[in-house]
Formats: C-alpha cells, structure tokens, sequence
C-alpha cells in the first residue's frame, strides 16, 4: 500500500561535491607515473601559453621588466631587513638560550656556498656579453616640403636607423612637422643590469647572513655572549638597506621617467646647439627619460621660421642628441607665423 505522505528530505539526491571530483581527479592522474608526467608537461605548456598571451597583449612593455624585476627585488629585500631588524631587537631584548653546537659549522658551510655563487656570478656577469647588431635604415616623409605651402601646412617625419638605407616618400598636407628617430631595442643584448643586480643583492645578503651568523657563533662558544646573534641580525638587516637604497632609488626614477642623471649635464649644451641651428627660434617641451638600461628616450618641438629647411634641422637635431646617448628621438616641428 502506497504511503499517504513522503517527506521531501527522504528522496534528496546526493549533493555534487566539486571540491571532491577534482581532488579525485587529481590523485588519479598523480598516482599513476606516466599521467604525472604528462599533467606537468601540459601544465608548462599551459604557462608558456599565458607568457604567449600576456607578451601579446602587452608587446611594448617587455623592455621594462628589468626595471621592474629590480625594483620588486629592493621592495622584497627592503622588507626581508625590516623583519630581521624587528626580530633582532626582540631578540635583543630578550636574549634566548641558542644550541650553538653546530652552528658554525653549518654557516661556514653556507658562507663556502655563497662565495661560490659570488664567483659564478661575477663570472656569467661579466664573461658572456655579446653584441649583435644588423640595421637598415626606413626614412618616411610625410608630406613634401613645399615652400608655397606656408606656416599653416605641417608634414610627419619618422626615422628609423638600424642599417641598410631605404626611403619612401609619401605627400600629406598638414600643420607640423614631426620626426621619429629611434633604432632598434633588440641591439642592447648584454645582461639587464636591474635583474642581475638585484640578484647579486640577494647572494650578498645570504653571504652578510653567513657572516653574522659565524661571528655570533664564535662570540656565543667563546665568550658565552647570547645577544650577540641579535646584534649582529641588526647590522646584517642595515647594511642590506644601505646596499638596496641605490638599486631602488634608480628603479623608481626610471619608473617615474626621470631625465636620466648621465644626461643631466649634457642636455643644456644640446639645446643650445639646436637653438643656433639656422632658422630656429625656440625650443619647448623638452622631455627625456630612459626606457631601459642604457636606452634614452626624448622628445621636443622646435619653433623654426617660415622658411626654414625643415629637414636639415631635423637631421642635424638627430645628429646632435644621437652623439649625446639619446637613441629614440621624437621631434616636432613647428614653422612660426608670418
């Protein structure tokens, strides 16, 4: 006989546990050593394929990763020297029983290790530089430079030098005159200078910590000075700040688009060589910072009489800032009224 009632909680069905099937899934293919070994080779394939699609999506920004690298590298240790210093103070203050028997052997042992690192380090940094430059050169001109056009009429100029001389001419009638002077990125092929020091830094704060560590394990056995360990955590965590400071200090102002400070007693006497070109009045908007280690990006506009040779300052101006270090270059051109 069929019952009068149910009630609804008897005939549930079993809830879905997602959490549970993937966590199965995972201990199946993990068990077994063939699918291990092709669940990691589709997982760095998998990571390859976001580097891919990040590089794709941000295909200008790639020549600031080492800016970046070392400017996260000096925020890392600058905290890394914080917490030393705020455990060797508590430490300090309440000096703990520390079993030193093996202690200095294990951080000679380390120290050993961390002068190995220096040496191959120095030895990758140093050895292996090696230059590869092949260029040609695309000259652009957007608009013929006729005289009978007037202040009213501009043209677009962009350069480009990497080698080999092609030129194409292209007529526009515009109002200013603007050229793009830079050479390819790629020729810098050397070792990017905020990434390999930032991990020197990281090696000589391991070395500086082995140091401490032997001198505080030879104060602790000899003379039975405990807060030795924390004092020399303290020195440890300032002499990782004061090495870190000039590291950070010229990150940030790459980040933030300083004129770069090799430029800074260089640039005046450019924009004076510019101004005594003929038939140039002014100049305005100067802008220069760098891109990279070693690439130095500018730009300005040049007010010049009507009946100036547009070109020829323009490629005098590139002379004058390529012999300074500048390696893209952005003009602009403007001709004053009548």
């Amino acid at each position: 006989m069929l019952p009068l009632s149910i009630k609804d909680d008897e005939y549930k069905p079993p809830k879905f546990n997602l959490f549970g099937k993937i966590s199965g899934w995972f201990r199946s293919i993990l068990s077994d050593k063939t699918s291990r070994n092709l669940f990691f080779f589709l997982c760095l394939n998998l990571s390859f394929a976001f580097v891919e699609l990040l590089y794709g999506i941000w295909s200008n920004w790639y020549v600031r990763a080492e800016v970046l690298a070392g400017f996260v590298n000096g925020l890392f240790l600058i905290f890394t020297a914080f917490f030393i210093f705020s455990e060797g103070v508590e430490r300090a203050l309440a000096p703990p029983d520390v079993h030193h028997e093996r202690l200095l052997l294990v951080s000679v042992l380390g120290f050993v290790v961390n002068l190995i690192g220096i040496f191959v380090f120095k030895h990758g940094g140093d050895g292996h530089c090696h230059g590869s430059g092949h260029g040609h050169s695309h000259s652009l001109f957007n608009g013929a430079l006729d005289p009978v056009h007037g202040p009213g009429d501009h043209c677009h100029h962009q350069e480009e030098k990497h080698g080999t001389a092609h030129s194409h001419d292209h007529a526009h009638g515009h109002g200013h005159f603007h050229s793009h002077d830079g050479s390819s990125l790629k020729e810098t092929t050397g070792p990017s200078r905020q990434i390999l020091q930032g991990v020197f830094l990281h090696i000589l704060a391991d070395t500086l910590g082995s140091i401490g560590v032997i001198v505080s394990a030879i104060m602790m056995q000899s003379f039975g000075l405990m807060i030795a360990d924390p004092i020399c955590s303290i020195l440890i965590a300032m002499l990782i700040v004061v090495s870190v400071i000039p590291l950070l200090r010229e990150s940030v102002g790459i980040l933030m688009q300083r004129t770069p400070p090799v430029l800074e007693n260089t640039l005046p006497q450019c924009y004076q060589r510019v101004q005594q070109l003929q038939g140039v009045y002014s100049l305005q908007e100067q802008h220069f910072w760098t891109l990279c280690s070693d690439v130095y990006v500018g730009t300005l506009k040049v007010l010049v009489a009507p009946d100036a040779d547009a070109r020829w300052i323009l490629s005098q101006t590139h002379n004058i800032f390529t012999q300074a270090g500048v390696r893209q270059l952005y003009v602009q051109i403007d001709f004053a009224a009548m």
